[in-house]
């Protein structure tokens, strides 16, 4: 018998991507082979013209449930310092390659999101949700820092210090509507309308000027660490270098004509 696939990957007429974790029965949880192959494909998505933006979701009642206990635990208490790092390292590549992908990617929360999971919605651009999908920074209650794939440094900057150290102190769950009070998701839907709120605004962003976007992403991960003053010219540099993109002129001839842009 032929056996399922842990990541479903599907692209739409209209330029969007859809990654969906595959394993329902075990809450989505991921593995060795899925951490890989999520690093893998959004290395290349950065090379695929034809999509414009990204979708991750779940299947079943989980977004994700975080790494597979009985997959990857055991195993890792078999590993030196030299091993352990690499796994590390190797969970951090997936939050690397998301927030350097040129394209806007959204997470689509349908239930239970920890952990792993937790830290890949927070590496997502946008992140809509159901009114079920609670959502936990777990690592201290397994004796881990909470300090890891990038939690640390991406949600202080999401919720604010606070409120971030509270959620890595803990790691407790806090609810859809709790996430969507401080910050952390941007929308809360029924169920029932998440995978349409989600296709909808993905494929907005995907008819968009990609080009724009793609500049806005990358000047949104530079300026974390910067002063104002390197900020300032950072953004002088890319406004010009957008005012030279044919999309530039596009957006301005459609106003004039009254008619709907034709993006790259």
């Amino acid at each position: 018998m032929k056996t399922p696939k842990s990541i479903l990957y599907e692209t739409s007429a209209k330029g969007v991507a859809t990654i969906t974790l595959n394993r329902p029965e075990r809450l989505n949880a991921l593995t060795f082979e899925v951490y890989r192959e999520l690093t893998d494909t959004f290395a290349a998505l950065a090379y695929d013209e034809e999509v414009r933006s990204v979708v991750i979701t779940g299947a079943g009642r989980a977004f994700c449930s975080g790494g597979d206990v009985h997959d990857i635990i055991g195993e890792l208490f078999e590993r030196d310092m030299e091993g352990l790092l690499a796994f590390t390292r190797m969970t951090c590549a997936v939050v690397r390659n998301i927030r350097a992908l040129p394209k806007p990617v959204i997470v689509s929360l349908n239930g239970t999101t920890a952990g792993a999971g937790a830290c890949i919605a927070l590496a997502a651009d946008i992140r809509i949700a159901s009114e079920e999908a609670k959502i936990a920074f777990l690592f201290v209650k397994v004796g881990l820092s909470g300090a890891d794939m990038g939690a640390a440094y991406l949600l202080p900057r999401v919720v604010g210090l606070t409120k971030a150290t509270e959620l890595l102190y803990t790691g407790d769950f806090i609810s859809a509507q709790e996430a969507e009070r401080i910050g952390l998701y941007n929308r809360v839907v029924p169920g029932s309308q998440l995978a349409a709120t989600t296709r909808e605004l993905a494929e907005r962003l995907a008819q968009g000027p990609g080009f724009a976007v793609a500049k806005t992403k990358e000047l949104l991960n530079r300026e974390l660490n910067m002063n104002l003053d390197a900020a300032l010219e950072c953004e002088a540099q890319a406004q010009a270098i957008c005012m030279q993109h044919p999309d530039y002129r596009e957006a301005y001839e459609a106003f004039v004509d009254k008619r709907e842009p034709k993006f790259e």
